[in-house]
Protein backbone atom coordinates (compact mmCIF):
# COMPACT_ATOMS: atom_id res chain seq x y z
CA UNK A 1 0.00 0.00 0.00
CA UNK A 2 2.63 2.60 0.85
CA UNK A 3 2.46 5.61 3.31
CA UNK A 4 0.60 8.76 2.84
CA UNK A 5 1.97 12.28 3.32
CA UNK A 6 -0.64 15.26 3.79
CA UNK A 7 1.18 18.97 3.67
CA UNK A 8 -1.26 21.86 5.12
CA UNK A 9 -0.60 25.04 6.30
CA UNK A 10 -1.59 26.29 9.95
CA UNK A 11 -1.03 29.66 11.98
CA UNK A 12 0.78 27.62 14.44
CA UNK A 13 1.94 24.20 15.91
CA UNK A 14 -1.15 24.30 18.27
CA UNK A 15 -4.05 24.84 15.22
CA UNK A 16 -1.90 22.38 13.00
CA UNK A 17 -1.90 19.79 15.93
CA UNK A 18 -5.91 20.45 16.16
CA UNK A 19 -6.73 20.18 12.16
CA UNK A 20 -4.36 16.94 12.80
CA UNK A 21 -5.43 15.29 15.91
CA UNK A 22 -9.42 15.65 14.34
CA UNK A 23 -8.45 14.33 11.44
CA UNK A 24 -9.56 17.11 9.78
CA UNK A 25 -7.61 18.08 7.20
CA UNK A 26 -9.93 20.90 5.42
CA UNK A 27 -8.62 24.29 6.55
CA UNK A 28 -8.64 27.43 4.35
CA UNK A 29 -5.52 26.45 2.41
CA UNK A 30 -6.35 22.95 1.34
CA UNK A 31 -4.36 19.93 1.49
CA UNK A 32 -1.44 18.31 -0.34
CA UNK A 33 -1.55 14.73 -0.82
CA UNK A 34 1.78 12.50 -1.99
CA UNK A 35 2.06 8.74 -1.32
CA UNK A 36 5.38 6.76 -0.54
CA UNK A 37 8.33 9.83 -0.53
CA UNK A 38 8.58 10.64 3.19
CA UNK A 39 9.15 14.22 4.23
CA UNK A 40 12.47 13.29 5.36
CA UNK A 41 13.95 11.40 2.83
CA UNK A 42 12.65 14.17 0.14
CA UNK A 43 12.39 17.91 1.64
CA UNK A 44 15.79 18.41 2.81
CA UNK A 45 17.26 18.20 -0.35
CA UNK A 46 14.94 19.88 -1.67
CA UNK A 47 15.50 22.64 0.37
CA UNK A 48 19.17 22.78 0.20
CA UNK A 49 18.93 22.64 -3.70
CA UNK A 50 16.08 25.91 -3.45
CA UNK A 51 18.36 28.17 -0.68
CA UNK A 52 22.18 26.31 -1.64
CA UNK A 53 22.48 25.85 1.96
CA UNK A 54 24.12 22.31 2.48
CA UNK A 55 21.37 19.55 3.32
CA UNK A 56 23.18 18.61 6.72
CA UNK A 57 22.71 21.76 7.42
CA UNK A 58 18.91 22.29 6.53
CA UNK A 59 18.13 18.93 8.75
CA UNK A 60 19.93 20.17 11.23
CA UNK A 61 17.65 23.34 11.70
CA UNK A 62 15.21 22.65 14.76
CA UNK A 63 11.86 22.81 13.00
CA UNK A 64 12.93 20.66 10.04
CA UNK A 65 10.57 17.60 9.86
CA UNK A 66 10.20 17.79 13.73
CA UNK A 67 7.86 15.67 15.57
CA UNK A 68 5.05 17.46 16.84
CA UNK A 69 2.61 14.95 17.63
CA UNK A 70 2.52 11.84 20.12
CA UNK A 71 5.65 9.82 19.59
CA UNK A 72 4.05 6.71 20.16
CA UNK A 73 0.50 7.06 18.67
CA UNK A 74 0.96 4.30 16.01
CA UNK A 75 1.08 5.37 12.41
CA UNK A 76 -0.21 8.90 12.45
CA UNK A 77 2.76 11.94 13.27
CA UNK A 78 2.49 14.98 12.58
CA UNK A 79 5.70 17.19 11.85
CA UNK A 80 6.59 20.52 10.96
CA UNK A 81 8.06 21.99 8.06
CA UNK A 82 10.90 24.53 8.00
CA UNK A 83 9.71 28.11 7.07
CA UNK A 84 12.87 28.41 4.89
CA UNK A 85 11.28 26.02 2.98
CA UNK A 86 7.85 27.34 2.83
CA UNK A 87 9.60 30.40 1.80
CA UNK A 88 11.92 29.22 -1.15
CA UNK A 89 9.35 27.24 -2.41
CA UNK A 90 6.76 30.34 -2.44
CA UNK A 91 9.64 32.05 -4.49
CA UNK A 92 10.43 28.98 -6.57
CA UNK A 93 9.30 29.05 -9.96
CA UNK A 94 8.27 26.30 -12.15
CA UNK A 95 11.85 25.54 -13.66
CA UNK A 96 13.07 26.11 -10.28
CA UNK A 97 11.01 23.24 -8.83
CA UNK A 98 11.52 20.81 -11.84
CA UNK A 99 15.45 21.25 -11.59
CA UNK A 100 14.85 20.18 -7.64
CA UNK A 101 13.27 17.23 -8.51
CA UNK A 102 15.37 16.34 -11.38
CA UNK A 103 18.19 16.66 -8.65
CA UNK A 104 16.43 14.80 -6.16
CA UNK A 105 16.08 11.90 -8.45
CA UNK A 106 19.61 11.26 -8.73
CA UNK A 107 20.12 10.85 -5.49
CA UNK A 108 20.02 7.63 -3.04
CA UNK A 109 16.58 8.54 -2.08
CA UNK A 110 15.15 9.73 -4.70
CA UNK A 111 16.38 6.86 -7.19
CA UNK A 112 13.31 5.43 -9.18
CA UNK A 113 11.26 7.93 -8.56
CA UNK A 114 9.57 9.98 -11.82
CA UNK A 115 11.16 13.52 -11.93
CA UNK A 116 7.69 14.74 -13.25
CA UNK A 117 5.53 13.29 -10.52
CA UNK A 118 7.54 14.81 -7.80
CA UNK A 119 7.86 18.26 -9.74
CA UNK A 120 3.91 18.11 -9.89
CA UNK A 121 3.93 17.83 -6.26
CA UNK A 122 6.37 20.73 -5.52
CA UNK A 123 4.26 22.89 -7.68
CA UNK A 124 1.35 22.01 -5.48
CA UNK A 125 3.61 22.33 -2.14
CA UNK A 126 4.81 25.70 -3.48
CA UNK A 127 1.08 27.08 -4.55
CA UNK A 128 0.32 26.35 -0.70
CA UNK A 129 3.37 28.07 0.41
CA UNK A 130 1.92 31.29 -1.43
CA UNK A 131 -1.06 30.60 -0.17
CA UNK A 132 -0.56 30.08 3.24
CA UNK A 133 1.70 33.50 3.85
CA UNK A 134 3.50 33.50 6.62
CA UNK A 135 1.52 30.37 8.33
CA UNK A 136 3.60 27.40 8.90
CA UNK A 137 3.63 24.27 6.64
CA UNK A 138 3.07 20.72 8.02
CA UNK A 139 2.86 16.74 6.92
CA UNK A 140 0.61 14.52 8.53
CA UNK A 141 2.19 11.02 8.34
CA UNK A 142 0.20 7.60 7.78
CA UNK A 143 1.18 4.35 7.71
Amino acid sequence: MGNLYDYHAAADDAQALGIFEDGRVDDRFGTVGLKGVDPFALLGAIEAALTGVPEEQVEAAPRFCELLSDPHHEGHWLVSLTDTLRDALALAGSSRLEEAASAWTLTEDGAGHDAELIADFLERLADLARDAGQCGLYCGISL
